[in-house]
């Protein structure tokens, strides 16, 4: 006997003229978990399941059968994925000011794992306000890391203005980085590229570039280091 599910143009007339039913619908994934967030829904006075916490979607999870239960585990893996990456994103995303007083609790003492940029600057110093602007900048692009900037008087007394800007890294209460004054930032120069370049070597920052943004004119001055060698070879030849 034909397969009434089969493609076929006889099926289809068949069909047409209502002699075979109609070819079943294929259920598709998206479908299991369209039927695991309805069911649940349906239990749970019209709750979605991407309004429910974690609790609320334990709470739910004895009233769906094994196939259901599989797919709403993976739902639920992903929830919590989702949950963790939001959570990270939103925990800092701007400069915080501090004193003296708050450098133990805001720096040495951030938390597990939490990467503090701190910046020591001085109001009047242009380099320390180009630093302020791209700090603001990279903390709005990091926000897993915690950026924190003070005044040199007021975090570490009778700190030389000469070593402005300074910049230290830590984590978990160790110092991992310490850049100190104009020269170690290549001066007014200074690309927020650059900067997030320096942040992403020690591991403050988890960059998405593959190189430093200073390599092109490096090669540019490599190349016209070698150009002068062959002139001077080419004189040599007179």
């Amino acid at each position: 006997m034909q397969d009434p599910n089969a493609d076929t143009e006889w099926n289809d007339v068949l069909r047409a003229k209502g002699i075979i039913p109609p070819k079943e619908q294929e259920v598709t994934e998206d479908d299991l978990v369209n039927m695991v967030e309805q069911t649940i829904q349906d239990k749970s006075q019209g709750k979605a399941l991407a309004d429910m916490n974690l609790d609320e979607l334990d709470e739910n999870e004895d009233d769906i059968d094994e196939e259901e239960e599989r797919m709403f585990e993976e739902y639920k893996r992903q929830r919590i994925a989702e949950m963790k990456a939001a959570q990270m994103k939103s925990n800092y995303g701007d400069v915080l000011e501090i004193t003296k007083a708050d450098w133990v609790k805001e720096v040495n003492k951030a938390g597990d794992g939490v990467w503090v940029v701190v910046h020591v600057y001085q109001d009047g110093i242009p380099l320390c306000k180009l630093m302020n602007q791209h700090l603001s900048n990279l903390a709005r692009k990091f926000p897993a890391t915690k950026f924190v900037k003070g005044v040199s008087s007021v975090c570490i007394p009778n700190y030389p203005d000469k070593n402005l800007p300074t910049v230290f890294i830590y984590c978990n209460d160790d110092l991992k980085k310490q850049f100190v004054g104009p020269i170690a930032f290549g001066g007014m120069n200074l690309k927020q590229d650059e900067l997030e370049w320096m942040l992403a070597q020690i591991g403050a920052v988890k960059t998405d570039m593959e190189e430093s943004p200073k390599k092109e004119i490096r090669d540019v001055m490599n190349l016209a280091v070698r150009q002068s060698a062959l002139n001077d070879d080419s004189d040599d030849d007179y």
